[in-house]
C-alpha cells in the first residue's frame, strides 16, 4: 500500500490532562462481593489498601492523584503476586481495573530497582514490554502508564501501526523503559535493531486470550523466541483478560514459569453484572428499523453499535446520519487518523453513536457509554462478553441489547443462556 505518513498529535502533558479520569459508579464497592479464586502454590496474601505496600512515596502520590482510592479485587490479588516476582494469569470482568493491576506493581519494582530512562541512543533496551491487540487499547494503556510514572525518570513509549514508522523509531530512541506496542509494529522495530530485548524483566500480554489465539499467537511465539529475549525463567510474564477459554489457558503455559498463579475474580469469562442485558429476536430484514427505534427512544445517550463487517460499519453510520442521528464509524480499514477522529468525536459527544467492528470490542474505556447494541451478534461468546463490557465500567451501570437472528446466531444460543443465567 501507499507509504504511511501519519504522525499522531502528542497527548497533552500538563499534570491536569495526565491525571484526567472519570468517576467511579455507585456499584464500585460491590466488586468486593466477588469470590476470588487463586490457583497455584503458596500465593502471597491479598493487599487490603494501596498504603499496605512499601511502594515509594512518588508512586503512592500518583496512585491517589489518578483516583485509585482502594484496590479492586483483581488489584488486591495481582499486585502482591507481581511484587513477589511471580508469573500471573488473571481473569476479571471488564472495567474492573486490570490495567492498574499490572502497571502499579511493575512501576513499583522498576522504581525499587532504581531504573532511569536511558538517554538518546540508536538501540533502546526497555525493562518492560506491554502488548495488546488494538492500537486504541495500547494507546490507552500508555496514557495510564504516564500517570504512575509521573515525576519519575521512567519513560513509557507507545508505538502502533497506521502511523509513520520513522515517528515510532524517533519516539523509542529518546529513551524507553516501558514499551507499549501492538504486535506488528513491535516485531518491525525489533527487526530493525531499534529495540534490544536482553534487558526485559517484565512481559505483559493484555487481552491475553486474543494475543495467544489465531490472531497474534504466531507473533507472540516469535517475540519470545528472539535470541536476546530472556527465557521465561529469567523474566516475569503477566497475562490479563476478561475471558480465558480453556484451550488458551493451555497455550499460555508455554509462556509462563511452572509455578505461575492463576487469579479468577467471579466467574471466569462471566459478563459484567453492572450491565443489564436484553436479547431481542430480530431477523436480518428488520434490524435497521429496530436500531432506529431504539436510538430514538434513548435520545442523545452515548451508544456503541457493533456490526460484523467493515463495510457494514460505514453503511450503518451513513444510514444513521441520513436519519439525523449523528454517527461515526471505526474499523480496521479506516486510516489511523480517521480512527482517532471517530473516537474523539464519540468521546466528546459530537457523535453520540459509534458504529464499530470487533476492533473496538476489547479494553476501550470511554466515559458514559450507556448503551451497547449488538446489531450483529459476534461469532464467539467471549467476544460478546468483551463487547458488552464497553459499558458498565468502574462500578457504573449500563445497558446492552443484542439482536438475535435464528438463522445466523443459533450457535450462540447455549453459551448466551449460560452467560445470562450466571
Amino acid at each position: 500500500g501507499p507509504k504511511v505518513t501519519y504522525v499522531p498529535p502528542p497527548p497533552p502533558d500538563d499534570e491536569q490532562a495526565i491525571f484526567a479520569r472519570y468517576q467511579t459508579g455507585m456499584n464500585f464497592d460491590k466488586y468486593d462481593e466477588n469470590v476470588v479464586e487463586v490457583s497455584g502454590l503458596d500465593p502471597p496474601a491479598a493487599l487490603m489498601s494501596f498504603a499496605d505496600t512499601n511502594m515509594c512515596h512518588t508512586l503512592t502520590v500518583n496512585i491517589a492523584k489518578a483516583g485509585y482510592s482502594k484496590p479492586t479485587p483483581v488489584q488486591k490479588y495481582s499486585i502482591p503476586i507481581i511484587l513477589a516476582g511471580r508469573d500471573l494469569m488473571a481473569c476479571a470482568q471488564t472495567g474492573s481495573g486490570k490495567t492498574a493491576a499490572f502497571l502499579v506493581p511493575v512501576v513499583a519494582q522498576m522504581m525499587r530497582d532504581g531504573v532511569t530512562a536511558s538517554s538518546f541512543k540508536e538501540q533502546q533496551e526497555p525493562e518492560c514490554i506491554i502488548t495488546a491487540p488494538t492500537r486504541e487499547l495500547i494507546n490507552q494503556i500508555f496514557l495510564e502508564a504516564r500517570k504512575f510514572v509521573y515525576g519519575t525518570c521512567i519513560r513509557p513509549v507507545v508505538i502502533y501501526g497506521g502511523t509513520q514508522t520513522d515517528y515510532s523509531i524517533r519516539q523509542v530512541k529518546q529513551g524507553c523503559n516501558i514499551l507499549c506496542a501492538t504486535p506488528g509494529r513491535l516485531l518491525d522495530i525489533i527487526g530493525r535493531g531499534k529495540i534490544g530485548l536482553h534487558n526485559v524483566k517484565y512481559l505483559v500480554l493484555d487481552e491475553a486470550d486474543r494475543m495467544l489465539d489465531m490472531g497474534f499467537g504466531a507473533d507472540m511465539k516469535k517475540l519470545v523466541s528472539f535470541p536476546d529475549m530472556p527465557q521465561k525463567e529469567k523474566r516475569q510474564t503477566l497475562m490479563f483478560s476478561a475471558t480465558f477459554p480453556e484451550e488458551v489457558q493451555r497455550l499460555a503455559c508455554e509462556f509462563l514459569k511452572t509455578d505461575f498463579l492463576f487469579v479468577v475474580v467471579g466467574h471466569a469469562g462471566g459478563a459484567c453484572s453492572d450491565v443489564q442485558q436484553n436479547i431481542l429476536q430480530v431477523s436480518q430484514y428488520f434490524k435497521r428499523d429496530k436500531l432506529i427505534e431504539i436510538l430514538h427512544s434513548i435520545g442523545n445517550e452515548r451508544t456503541l453499535v457493533f456490526v460484523d463487517t467493515k463495510k457494514k460499519a460505514d453503511f450503518i453510520a451513513c444510514f444513521l446520519c441520513q436519519e439525523n442521528i449523528p454517527a461515526t464509524s471505526i474499523h480496521g480499514d479506516r486510516e489511523q487518523r480517521e480512527r482517532e477522529i471517530a473516537l474523539r468525536d464519540f468521546r466528546s459527544g459530537k457523535c453520540p453513536v459509534l458504529v464499530a467492528t470487533s476492533v473496538a470490542a476489547r479494553g476501550l474505556d470511554i466515559e458514559n457509554v450507556q448503551h451497547v447494541i449488538n446489531f450483529d451478534l459476534p461469532p464467539t461468546i467471549e467476544e460478546y462478553v468483551h463487547r458488552i463490557g464497553r459499558t458498565g465500567r468502574c462500578g457504573n451501570t449500563g445497558k446492552a441489547v443484542g439482536f438475535f437472528d435464528n438463522n445466523s446466531d443459533g450457535h450462540l444460543a447455549q453459551p448466551l443462556i449460560k452467560v445470562l443465567s450466571d
